[in-house]
């Protein structure tokens, strides 16, 4: 029993996931508060049942080391993403959802996490050390990856899009693979700082690697239906009113990148900046790589053509974002400055969402 005592936010999410089930139709019909109540607490109940994914994925991440730790890590996080995703694309009809959740979290991840670690690092180290490989590997894969997925369907036409899609299908599969492949084998010490340390607070019960992913993977189809319920919560809520359109994407963006933070401004107080880049780019390449061939593949089945393409300011803002990295990842260290100048971009994109630019 004593492996099952910290998992009470999953027993949680169990009750509101009932609730949620036998309330929600009132809750549209009523709407107002009980509306948006009933969303604010199964979208809390999503991210409680997130945390406990990542932390089994931490104590496997830990036991397995880098970077089939940072693997686990961010194929956890993009599983959770995916299943929303899928989830959320059942709903009202919405083409941009998925271009949209994999902008914003790249913004999460690369601005968001990376800019506020490397503040914190910064102010309580001076400079944090990294393998310069690694970030070096990360942005040439996310710049292909980024280039074959989101820019070039802007100049595919309508009745040619079917065979792009089984072409960008393959590429990413075959990128990841690669990857996977050269990360974990030829080019491991690239994704290594013999610097780093191991932490052993998150795994101290030694439990069995098994239990740790058959309640992953439970709490993932948790996740799932919870997601069932916030989607029809959210369509209602959306209808008719003049928030932003990009609020579902951030939101799932949100829920897959809310435990890496804590991971990795953790790593980061610790000094260990590896973890952080491998996070944080990892998280956003993972996205990539995963996220969008299984979207292209549901629109595929369907027949329905979902729109990839960036618009011109999520255009801009990548590329001021892989501008930035690239000049701050360049020497091995990180800063404080550097830190504050991906942070700005990341203020930028959220002011932007706010006034329904993105």
């Amino acid at each position: 029993m004593k492996y099952f005592k910290a998992e009470y936010p999953i027993a949680v999410a169990f009750i509101i996931l009932g609730l949620g089930i036998a309330l929600e139709h009132a809750a549209v019909v009523q709407g107002g508060a009980l509306l948006w109540g009933g969303l604010l607490v199964i979208l809390a109940a999503i991210i409680g049942v997130a945390f406990r994914i990542s932390h089994h994925a931490e104590v496997l991440a830990l036991r397995f080391g880098e970077p089939y730790g940072t693997l686990i890590l961010t194929s956890a996080a993009v599983a959770v993403e995916v299943v929303i995703l899928v989830v959320l694309l059942q709903g009202d009809p919405n083409p941009t959802l998925a271009r949209d959740t994999v902008f914003a979290a790249i913004m999460f991840d690369i601005n968001g996490i990376l800019g506020l670690a490397a503040i914190i690092g910064g102010l309580k180290h001076g400079s944090s050390k990294y393998n310069l490989d690694s970030a070096n590997s990360y942005i040439a894969m996310l710049l292909v990856a980024i280039g074959v997925g989101m820019f070039i369907p802007d100049f595919i036409p309508d009745e040619k899009w079917e065979i792009y899609s089984v072409f960008s299908i393959g590429t990413m599969a075959i990128m990841y693979l690669a990857f996977l492949r050269l990360q974990t084998v030829e080019h491991r010490k690239f994704f290594e700082y013999s610097d780093d340390t191991a932490e052993e607070a998150h795994d101290q019960t030694h439990s069995p690697n098994a239990l740790h992913v058959a309640i992953m993977l439970g709490a993932i189809i948790l996740v799932g239906l919870l997601s069932e319920v916030l989607s029809v919560l959210l369509d209602a809520g959306l209808k008719g009113s003049s928030l932003p359109k990009a609020i579902p994407a951030v939101l799932v963006a949100l829920i897959s990148a809310s435990p890496e933070i804590l991971t990795a401004l953790r790593a980061a107080q610790k000094d260990r900046m590896q973890t952080t880049v491998n996070i944080a780019l990892g998280a956003s390449l993972a996205t990539v790589l995963l996220t969008l061939p299984v979207i292209e593949a549901i629109a595929l089945f369907n027949g329905d053509r979902i729109v990839m393409a960036l618009t011109p300011v999520q255009a801009g803002m990548l590329l001021l974002t892989f501008l930035t990295v690239m000049n701050n990842l360049h020497d091995g260290e990180t800063n404080a400055i550097e830190g504050v100048s991906h942070f700005v971009l990341f203020a930028a994109f959220i002011a932007l969402v706010a006034m329904g630019l993105i």
